[in-house]
């Protein structure tokens, strides 16, 4: 009998050792209230409706030359050349907002930065002769407005007039600067209708 009482008490510790552990590890948790949703993401800006950014210059005389070797070897062009004349007025390719008005004397010369409506992409206008009168940091710009004439500054070289156009994808809380640079000659392809 003794070997039962043992086996008996055995299997009994062993059972309260199971109850034991689980009560130790299983916690109650009281149901918690649902999250309130999250905002939506900003909606994808409507590439077919991005303009040529330079006043009659149609799509079908654009040439992409993203990628091209610049600065002997140095650097790849991250950005659309369009070729006009002097003094040819810069449109705002979208809708969105002047982030910055900058100059640099060494790169794209007086140059705006413009957010686009829809958060994610920043658009770079560089090369200008000049701004549009009344454009600042901050103003709402909509799409096929005067922000800007063609020019020679920066390092475009004396004579060799054109916009310097680049489309970076911003990430949220990135500032003008930042952002990774997309080729922005598909992004027109939605302004081949009637050019």
């Amino acid at each position: 009998m003794s070997v039962l009482r043992v086996v008996g008490w055995t299997l009994l510790a062993g059972v309260a050792g199971i109850v034991i552990f689980l009560a130790a590890t299983i916690r109650v948790v009281e149901p918690q209230p649902e999250a309130p949703d999250a905002p939506a993401p900003p909606q994808r800006a409507a590439f077919s409706r991005f303009l040529v950014p330079v006043e009659g210059v149609e799509y079908r005389s654009l040439r992409s030359n993203w990628g091209e070797v610049r600065g002997g070897g140095t650097r790849a062009h991250q950005a659309l050349d369009i070729m006009a004349p002097a003094g040819a007025p810069v449109v705002a390719a979208t809708d969105g907002i002047v982030e910055k008005l900058y100059f640099s004397k060494g790169g794209g010369g007086i140059a705006l930065y413009q957010r686009a409506a829809s958060g994610d992409l920043m658009l770079y206008y560089a090369h200008l002769r000049a701004y549009a009168v009344g454009m600042a940091e901050g103003r709402r710009v909509r799409a096929g407005e005067t922000i800007g004439y063609v020019g020679d500054t920066g390092n475009a070289g004396a004579g060799n007039y054109h916009l310097h156009f680049a489309v970076a994808r911003m990430t949220p809380g990135e500032r003008w600067w930042q952002g990774t640079p997309i080729d922005p000659y598909p992004l027109l392809a939605g302004a081949r209708k009637g050019g």
